[in-house]
């Protein structure tokens, strides 16, 4: 079983966790017992941890989410895990060179022997296009550019021409080879249409909505599955939630999420899989409780009817 499959099956919903593994106010977390979270939430089960690509801190934003480089920040966590799957969510593909992103990914597919998913964007902070001197206008044109240069770099020597990020001529090949598919999941709509998404992508991550709006969205995944002849792929969200001590507390709403007891965060979440979700990555930063506790929670009282 591939770590893609370990968290993407038809008609199942899985749980992952996105660092920072804290709650915290403001942009900037701590960081701290980040590694003792990551074990701890890999032997309780969850099936993915979730690394994000924050190239600078945006006050007005209001998240630098790992701080950290998320290819050396995935090595690290790595290394003190086992086989869970490491999951990018999402490299910023219009402000990295393709060659590099492919390469690492190439890497750590080895490294890790082979717990890599790879969830790309095109970014959602405007500001940090001019620090790149990218012009912000070609988002879009950038997103699908890089898209299919990386692909292309799989190959032995390959011979492509990008339009924004250079070419090769068949005479160079990129090393380390990593000749099986990598998963590339595509972040909201990364300025492509839905059409597109479900052509090219392996599977589609989205954000928190109403059950109503989540059907509508879930219909609209459908149909331009159906369109491009695809029988099926993932659909992945995240979901803020902080956990109370009564397990039977009513849902409260936080940011992009809720707060409750775990009774009905297992209704919400079964809801979830009912729709068609099949992955959660679950986000503590408006916890009202230590990380540990709420991991815990989350992995005695509801982990187990995801298994």
């Amino acid at each position: 079983m591939t770590a893609f499959t370990k968290i993407a099956t038809k008609g199942k919903l899985t749980l992952g966790l996105v660092f920072p593994l804290e709650a915290y106010s403001g942009s900037i977390a701590k960081m701290e017992n980040q590694e003792q979270l990551a074990k701890r939430a890999e032997e309780l089960g969850f099936k993915a941890l979730w690394f994000r690509d924050v190239p600078f801190n945006d006050p007005n934003f209001g998240d630098a989410g790992q701080l950290y480089d998320p290819w050396i920040y995935m090595t690290h966590i790595m290394n003190h895990t086992k086989d869970i799957a490491l999951a990018t969510g999402s490299i910023i593909l219009p402000l990295r060179h393709p060659v590099h992103t492919a390469k690492s990914i190439n890497s750590l597919q080895i490294l890790s022997k082979e717990r890599l998913v790879l969830g790309v964007a095109s970014g959602d902070r405007p500001i940090e296009y001019p620090a790149f001197n990218q012009n912000l206008e070609n988002k879009s044109e950038l997103f699908r550019d890089s898209f299919h240069y990386i692909k292309a770099l799989q190959g032995d020597f390959p011979n492509y021409t990008s339009k924004f990020y250079g070419s090769t001529n068949g005479e160079i090949d990129l090393l380390p080879k990593y000749y099986k598919k990598t998963p590339m999941l595509v972040t909201g709509h990364s300025g492509q249409s839905l059409d597109w998404i479900a052509e090219h992508s392996d599977g589609w991550l989205y954000y928190p909505r109403d059950f109503e709006t989540l059907q509508l969205v879930m219909q609209q995944w459908k149909n331009s599955l159906s369109k491009t002849q695809n029988p099926w792929k993932p659909f992945m969200q995240s979901l803020y939630v902080d956990v109370t001590k009564d397990s039977k507390v009513k849902p409260t709403p936080i940011h992009l999420g809720f707060k409750s007891g775990t009774a009905y965060l297992n209704d919400h979440l079964k809801l979830l899989e009912l729709y068609g979700v099949n992955h959660v990555i679950l986000n503590l930063k408006y916890g009202s409780r230590p990380a540990n506790e709420l991991i815990e929670e989350i992995g005695e009282k509801v982990l187990p009817n995801f298994s």
